[in-house]
């Protein structure tokens, strides 16, 4: 009997801990989501309520005036092409680079391997600062040009190390069997390799594709050219004129629009810009989410 008490009384405790895990991931979700969410609500609710902050739980007298208004916004469009060209074309470069560069420093004929890897690892940990990296990127005229976003960080040591670790940890015996059948370091990278790497491949292609989309600091110190603005930076500027910002909206929108009740206000203005930048990524990340777990635990960990 004592036995069996035990139990019932360790399986009601395991079923207590369950619950308070799972409250105390409920309310953890919450405070990550309810930001975002609130910002959401704000942008399709009545924009008088909005600015009184009356809309907190749910949207009140829905509209979706905010979006096409955000959308004549002038610069906005180009700013969107430009952040979403560097993303994509940086993230691309960052993946390919990291992965070959791994591989071959898993490779024990590099000559000079050890050197070459932790010549490369040390810049994690040093750098110049901003002013000689402004300098610099000047000297190579690399203001005012979209390569200015490109070259910089195609070399990413952090994700070098991770796939390094992923490479190390796969079976020895497959580059072996590619080696017999004559293959070289660039077949076995391409068809081997590379195929095999998928959730740490995903993983810094995340990783990327956020630095990237977040990125304005680079924009800030190299680009006058609005151009060359990226989406980022455009919002940095608005939120920092929003009420200019809002007088203009309001004014491509005709002079009706400034007396219905989602005129266009400051916080209608910096809200919705925030979700129109916020949400590519958010659409991007479910289709990466599966190999996100997987591919960073073994990239970081080897056994």
């Amino acid at each position: 009997m004592s036995k069996m008490n035990r139990i019932k009384d360790s399986t009601l405790s395991d079923k207590i801990l369950d619950v308070i895990v799972c409250i105390v991931y409920a309310v953890f979700a919450f405070i990550c989501v309810y930001p975002f969410y609130y910002i959401f609500i704000n942008t399709i609710s009545n924009n008088k309520l909005s600015e009184q902050g009356a809309v907190l739980w749910y949207p009140k007298q829905i509209h979706f005036d905010n979006y096409t208004a955000a959308f004549r916004i002038p610069s906005l469009g180009q700013a969107a092409f430009i952040s979403v060209s560097r993303t994509v074309i940086v993230t691309l470069l960052v993946v390919l680079i990291s992965a070959f560069t791994a591989y071959m420093f898993t490779r024990e004929t590099l000559w000079k391997r050890k050197f070459w890897f932790r010549f490369v690892m040390i810049t994690m940990y040093f750098n110049a600062g901003i002013i000689p990296w402004y300098l610099t990127m000047m000297n190579l005229k690399l203001t005012n040009n979209f390569l200015g976003y490109v070259l910089p960080g195609l070399v990413a040591p952090f994700y070098i190390l991770l796939t390094k670790t992923y490479i190390e940890g796969l079976p020895k015996s497959i580059q072996e069997a590619a080696q017999i059948d004559g293959a070289g370091i660039f077949t076995i990278f391409s068809r081997v390799i590379f195929p095999v790497s998928t959730p740490i491949l995903s993983t810094i292609a995340i990783f990327s594709a956020v630095t990237q989309w977040n990125s304005f600091q680079d924009t800030l110190l190299l680009m006058t050219n609005e151009k060359l603005f990226t989406l980022q930076f455009v919002l940095y500027r608005y939120l920092q004129s929003s009420s200019s910002l809002s007088s203009i909206v309001n004014s491509s929108s005709g002079a009706a629009a400034l007396m219905a009740a989602n005129a266009q206000t400051q916080t209608s203005i910096r809200m919705t810009v925030t979700i129109i930048v916020a949400l590519p990524i958010l659409l991007v990340y479910p289709f990466f989410q599966r190999y996100f777990i997987k591919g960073i635990m073994i990239g970081a960990v080897k056994g």
